[in-house]
Formats: C-alpha cells, structure tokens, sequence
C-alpha cells in the first residue's frame, strides 16, 4: 500500500510546523491545506527545506465550508487514485479561542463561531477524509520507504486541549472553548469506534493536547504562562509526531499530551 499524509492547516501555527516534520521526516506525498493562498502556503512550507518539491500539493480547504473540504477530498482522489493508495497519517488541527471569564462574556456569535471550528470542522474533515483510510481488509504488506517516518497504524490525530477535560477541568471559564475541545473528544472516540469496525487494527483516531504554544492562539496569554511551560510550535510538532508513533493502538480512540500523557475525559 502507498501512503500519504494529511495535515490540516497548514499555513501557520502548528499545522504549519507539523507539516514542515513530516516533510522533513518521511519519504511519502504530503498534502497540506490553507484557507487563502495556497501557493504562497506551499512556498513557505518548501523554504530551506531540501526535499523534493513534488511531494507537496497545497489545497485551499475552509472548515466553515463544506463544500470546500468536499473539493479538496476530491482533489485528492485525483491524486491518490491507485486501489492500493490511502492515508497514512493526518493531522487535523483548525482552533478559534474567545476567552470568556465569566458567563456575561459569552456571545452566542463568538460560540457558534468556536462550535463551527473546533467541533464541526473536524466532524466533517473526518466525513470525507475516512474513505481514504485502509479498510479492514486491506493489506498490511506496505512499500518500506514510503512508511519510513510513519506511524505502523494509519492514524488520524484532532487537536483538542486539556481544558476539554471534564475531569480536569477545576478552573471553570472558557465556556465555548472547553465546550468545543470535549466535543472533539467525543467525536474522536465515536469515529474510532468507527475504525474499529471498519478498519481493524488497520486505522484509528486519537486526539492531541499541544500545551501552550507560541501561536496567534494563545499569544494573549503568554505573559500568564511560566517559561518553561510555553513552547516552541516546532518542538511541540516533534513531541506531538513522536507520541502518534507511540501510543499505538492500546490508545487509540484517547486524548494524549504531548509528553505522551493521557488527558482523561
């Protein structure tokens, strides 16, 4: 079976730099995704870069619209369109944050906005993206050099956060926010229990918590931060590609951090 991998934005933050490592660490096609300029997306993500330049296609997807995601899952059974062609690994990371403190801060614009990225993005990248995961009776038997760098288990990774932690969750405020990432643990375990009908051991979802990263995100609240506990986005793509290789399919279907931790629900 040939590989491929996804990653989901692109074109800055986290996306950007998960991206720019699998690039950099495999050997298979990457396909990458921005909402605007996908030209301009794909230049900055081949920049000192010396790799081969083909096995970058940037699409333009917007996970506030559907047709959108429909075109560029089209686009890419252009491109992978051999029987024995799936996705391997896709990261799949759009995030929006309005901070509320109290419940006189929440504007039901704002949520709605927040719902429709972090959640029901996510929901309908996985409603057309699943059909190119291997299926159950796929074979195992796959090109080594095109593997190299991947995870063994098809994996498809959502970002979500500890603050999406039910159980975790001790501070209260950031209603929409919280809200949005326990939806996307929610649908993660739903849409592996998916997997493993559909898939066997051949494929599986998790779901990822980055800590707080140098990004647009999360840059009004550096200053609140220690130091040693506000990363790099580079170093964090790191951690976070080497714990998808990790945990297996003993954890799929889980939130994980990036020092490879479970989060629980």
């Amino acid at each position: 079976m040939s590989p491929w991998s996804l990653i989901s934005p692109a074109s800055r933050g986290i996306g950007f730099a998960l991206a720019r490592r699998v690039l950099q660490t495999t050997n298979a096609p990457v396909v990458a995704t921005a909402r605007k300029d996908p030209d301009k997306t794909k230049a900055d993500l081949l920049e000192g870069l010396d790799i081969d330049e083909k096995r970058l296609e940037v699409l333009k997807l917007d996970v506030l619209d559907e047709r959108s995601i429909e075109d560029a899952a089209a686009s890419c059974k252009k491109l992978f369109h051999a029987s024995d062609d799936h996705l391997q690994l896709a990261f799949i990371v759009p995030g929006i944050l309005f901070p509320e403190k109290s419940p006189a801060q929440i504007k039901a614009d704002d949520a709605l906005l927040t719902f429709r990225t972090n959640t029901l993005g996510p929901m309908l990248m996985l409603k057309h993206f699943s059909p190119f995961l291997p299926r159950k009776s796929a074979s195992v038997t796959q090109a080594a050099n095109y593997m190299e760098g991947l995870p063994s288990v098809a994996t498809t990774a959502v970002m979500s956060a500890r603050v999406g932690s039910i159980g975790d969750n001790r501070l209260g405020g950031w209603y929409s926010y919280r809200a949005s990432k326990a939806g996307v643990n929610q649908i993660v375990k739903t849409f592996d229990n998916h997997l493993r009908t559909a898939s066997g051991e051949n494929a599986m979802a998790v779901a990822l918590h980055p800590g707080t990263v140098k990004t647009g995100l999360s840059q009004d609240f550096w200053s609140s931060v220690k130091e040693e506990k506000l990363f790099d986005r580079d170093w964090v793509a790191e951690r976070l590609f080497n714990v998808i290789k990790q945990v297996g399919v003993e954890g799929r279907g889980k939130c994980w951090d990036w020092d490879g931790k479970e989060v629980p629900p």
